[in-house]
């Protein structure tokens, strides 16, 4: 079984490559340059404890592409922590690394967090680390370990192609398991001083590829800046093709809101595909959006249902205990698990499955070889504007119908189109905005508001028509279904403070999207 840690460090070199740094002896001392520790902040003693030989090779594709993404897979022996380990990057200076015991061969609850990623290619030895590890810990007055300190002698090794090799030496500040972060930046200021300073490369493995890559190997350089309306409609869409992929492993962990947030991912790629319709060829790419469609409702297969039953739960416990009738919590409790159709076992066979990876290769073929239209090359703020503005008039189409009607059913279904529209507005100006400014993000606020209130009216619409089924269902099993009928009640008058409300919203919103234009920003 896969564990996880979260590994928070700090990683520093001498300012002067040539200089020496210590790998012997505990750092408390003057050795090898290295300052004493002791008595920085809470830091009562430096205990050494020894040095260790570790011996790391490294995978990757051949196009290396988890090292690409800042993710690092490697297969170590010697020191504490021998096996696999499997390190993703969650902010600067902070990774989760998962680790799994040593064997043979990649494991398959590794090989699945990183499978968004490698797809069909091989994993394959890239890069062989051999380091020689003086550690010491950093402890308060009771003895509580607060950080750990190793001076590493590395030797890199690129095990393709015509790769060479590699030496140099670094330290590693790590802190300890629930450990405050202000004893690193103490320690920082403390190596500063000594002339020491951060390392450039972000890991061990990123500086031995770029020390040991051979004199043609390709080099990863930064994407152009956008000039054009396709380059900026692409650059958002690589920016979620990205999200997309990179979620894949956190959904696997079962990672709070993970789920939600890849569906999300979803529905912005679909929503930015049919906006831009005038860049981006819909008959190429209306296929990939059903495919998007499908993801995102594998993702929310149980999300709706879980979110519905949160909300029936909440208001069932505003009401007095008098006001409760019948077996009510336990009736939701069973008709909201007989109504999940999805488990995390599905999930992962989406996840792992032929459709959802060559999903993900269709959405790199289409950044690799977009279907541009000619509007694709023009003035990105014209085209843009275009766009934004064509969203949000179908917007106000669609909202002022939905409000002109009675009450009821038709009203409830032209609001929901009407929130769908929002959301569609809300993506297509968050793409636009590196482009346009203040006056996409603008028009984002405003449809992410509207979004919002809208999607409170849904969530009482979806209530009553559930509430409809539960009070059915008790009275068939002759329970009271009085406390049903209140709760339905309450939602029907949400409901219609939410629509007495929207005229005067939309009236602050409506704007928005008039003064939407070429040039402001």
């Amino acid at each position: 079984m896969a564990a996880t840690k979260r590994e928070i460090e700090r990683k520093y070199e001498p300012e002067r490559p040539d200089e020496p740094v210590g790998s012997r002896g505990p750092c408390g001392t003057e050795a090898g340059g290295l300052p004493d520790l002791s008595g920085v902040g809470p830091v009562a003693a430096v205990v050494d404890r020894g040095v260790a030989e570790l011996d790391a090779v490294y995978y990757d594709t051949p196009d290396e592409r988890l090292s690409t993404a800042g993710l690092t897979l490697r297969r170590r022996t010697g020191g504490t922590d021998a096996g696999w380990h499997l390190k993703l990057p969650v902010a600067p200076g902070v990774r989760d690394e998962i680790q799994a015991p040593l064997s043979d061969t990649v494991p398959p609850e590794l090989a699945g967090l990183v499978r968004s990623r490698v797809r069909d290619s091989e994993l394959r030895p890239l890069v062989r680390l051999r380091s020689e590890r003086a550690v010491s810990h950093l402890v308060d007055r009771g003895g509580t370990l607060l950080a750990e300190v190793s001076v590493d002698a590395v030797h890199a090794e690129r095990l393709t192609g015509d790769g060479g090799t590699a030496r140099w030496t670094e330290i590693e500040v790590e802190l300890a398991d629930g450990g405050e972060t202000t004893i690193l930046d103490k320690v920082d200021k403390r190596f500063r001083k000594a002339g020491l300073r951060p390392s450039a490369a972000p890991s061990k493995l990123a500086r031995a590829l770029a020390e040991t890559a051979p004199p043609d190997h390709p080099r990863t350089t930064a994407e152009p800046a956008p000039v054009t309306a396709a380059d900026h409609v692409l650059a958002h869409l690589r920016a979620q093709r990205d999200a997309l992929v990179a979620l894949d492993p956190a959904v696997r962990r079962d990672v709070e809101d993970s789920v939600h947030r890849m569906r999300i991912t979803t529905r912005r790629l679909r929503s930015v595909l049919r906006s831009y319709g005038k860049v981006l060829d819909r008959t190429a790419t209306d296929p990939l959006g059903a495919e998007l469609k499908w993801l995102g409702g594998e993702l929310g297969l149980d999300r709706d249902q879980e979110v519905l039953t949160e909300h029936l739960a909440a208001a069932l416990d505003a009401l007095p205990a008098e006001l409760v009738t019948g077996p009510v919590r336990t009736r939701l409790r069973s008709w909201s698990e007989e109504r999940r159709g999805g488990s995390r076992r599905r999930l992962l066979d989406v996840l792992d499955g032929e459709r959802h990876l060559r999903l993900l290769d269709a959405l790199d073929a289409l950044l690799a070889d977009p279907p541009l239209r000619p509007p694709a090359s023009a003035d990105p703020a014209e085209v843009l504007t275009r766009a934004v503005r064509r969203d949000f008039a179908k917007l106000t189409t669609r909202l002022e119908q939905a409000l002109a009607l009675p009450p009821g059913t038709d009203r409830d279904i032209a609001l929901h189109q009407a929130r769908k529209q929002a959301k569609r507005t809300r993506y297509a100006a968050e793409a636009a905005a590196p482009a346009l400014g203040a006056a996409a993000t603008d028009v984002a606020r405003a449809a992410k508001t509207l979004q919002s209130l809208l999607g409170d009216h849904q969530d009482s619409v979806m209530a009553r028509e559930a509430l409809r089924e539960l009070a059915a269902r008790a009275q068939r099993a002759g329970e009271s279904s009085f406390t049903y009928g209140l709760l339905y009640g309450r939602e029907e008058r949400r409901a219609a403070e939410l629509e007495a409300e929207l005229p005067r919203v939309w009236a602050d919103l409506r704007p928005y999207g008039t003064t939407l234009r070429p040039g402001y920003a």
